[in-house]
């Protein structure tokens, strides 16, 4: 989970910093961050205009959530993998965070076994998403 925490430092969104690590086999396969995709303008730098618009307070904070450009920590560690050419199946995910709804759906696709968070996203359902697809589910 440290190193999570490490990873989580590299995060660019205005509004939550999430780090991520998958791994193996005792070994870590890769790593994930919330921030803008590669090419695009990081969100402290102007590239996202819903984060600037929530942090300025001209948007509620979960609204629009689909039109933010940021990839999620979980999101971001699944398409390294992939990246690289590495199967995620029976991998555990670490996370400083509990992932949302939507990345749970991808980390049950992806083949992820155990996922060890924390609770802080607002998105609870994820958790007990995770727990009905099997996945082990350690909150720390």
């Amino acid at each position: 989970m440290e190193m999570a925490v490490v990873v989580k430092r590299r995060a660019d969104c205005l509004r939550r910093e999430v780090g991520c690590i998958l791994v193996k086999d005792l070994r870590i396969m890769a790593t994930g961050y919330n921030g803008a995709p590669h090419g695009i303008v990081d969100c402290s730098k102007g590239g996202c205009i819903r984060c600037q618009k929530r942090h300025s307070g001209e948007l509620d904070s979960r609204m629009d959530e689909e039109s933010c450009v940021c990839i999620h920590a979980e999101q971001n560690s699944i398409i390294q993998a992939a990246y690289l050419g590495l199967a995620t199946k029976g991998a555990t995910l670490f996370s400083t965070t509990n992932p949302c709804s939507s990345c749970t759906k991808m980390l049950i696709n992806a083949g992820i076994k155990r996922v060890v968070c924390r609770m802080e996203h607002h998105d609870k359902a994820g958790i007990e998403l995770l727990m009905k697809a099997g996945v082990k589910v350690e909150i720390k």
